[in-house]
């Protein structure tokens, strides 16, 4: 290995410890364990009091470590001063990577809602991550399970982004209540398109719009959007308006496929910071 590439490897990763710091869990490197699943946290190289985070839940097949790996996504939500939290969904029948049980018709081996809840509040307990203050973000199916928890357990987290994830067939009937939910997706998307497609028989993605729609009529927004459709870069964010106060609701679209796109972290700490807090709502008729 030449002497300039020892020097940019260097250059690399003192530019990444500059910004983030790795929580070891009880003074042991790895992840951070609990009775019935683990996580992998990262927090601001200068955090003072507690921080507000970010929980990455990985797509099908992958870990959190593959999450946190992602220096791209991780480095700016640091940089903003959130803490970074990445779950490990459930090790595959075949022990190749990890997925998360959120489907309606299969049997669950694990409460995600409170193993993700559990998560939050062991983050929060021992590393000075800011409870109120987290955002569960996901992609793929890790957005489904985010969008899951948003319908089932709504006052879990501050707010909720998926991406390129939704519900799957069968829709839920209702939600609990009112959230605040950005979800982000590709239109150029073939692996989870807006419109849903079938895995295989008795395994259908779900319909974005129609679940956009749940969440409309949960949130008890107006049946048309806030105002025409925003474009901001290559994001085209559409707004629900008179929404139950304290949530929120709105759809951002992008001309790519199956991707956490660039630009996504900055636009939706954007979101999150300029809502304030969910005000937990107890049900609707």
């Amino acid at each position: 290995m030449t002497r300039w590439v020892l020097g940019l490897a260097l250059a690399v990763m003192t530019a990444l410890w500059t910004t983030m710091v790795l929580a070891d869990c009880a003074d042991r490197a790895g992840p951070c364990r609990l009775a019935n699943g683990t996580y992998h946290l990262l927090l601001p190289k200068a955090a003072t009091g507690p921080v507000p985070a970010v929980m990455l839940l990985h797509g099908y097949g992958g870990e959190g470590a593959g999450m946190i790996g992602n220096s791209g996504l991780v480095n700016v939500i640091l940089g903003r001063g959130y803490a970074v939290i990445a779950p490990d969904g459930q090790r595959r029948p075949t022990g190749r990577g990890r997925t998360w049980d959120f489907h309606p018709d299969r049997p669950s081996t694990r409460d995600e809602a409170a193993f993700l809840s559990a998560v939050a509040d062991h983050a929060a307990a021992t590393y000075g991550v800011h409870r109120p203050g987290i955002l569960l973000a996901g992609f793929s199916i890790g957005g489904s399970m985010a969008t899951y928890v948003a319908c089932q357990t709504p006052a879990a987290f501050a707010a909720y982004a998926p991406i390129a994830g939704s519900f799957w067939r069968p829709h839920p009937a209702a939600c609990v209540g009112p959230v605040r939910l950005l979800h982000t997706h590709g239109t150029a998307d073939r692996t989870v398109p807006l419109t849903g497609r079938e895995i295989m028989p008795g395994l259908v993605q779900g319909n974005v719009i129609e679940a956009m729609d749940l969440l409309r009529q949960t949130n008890r927004c107006a049946s048309d959007p806030a105002a025409p459709a925003l474009r901001d870069g290559p994001f085209t964010t559409q707004a629900w308006a008179g929404c139950t106060p304290g949530s929120d609701l709105r759809l951002v679209l992008h001309a790519g496929g199956h991707s956490i796109p660039k630009g996504w972290a900055q636009m939706a700490l954007d979101w999150f910071e300029a809502g304030g807090a969910l005000t937990p709502v107890q049900g609707v008729p």
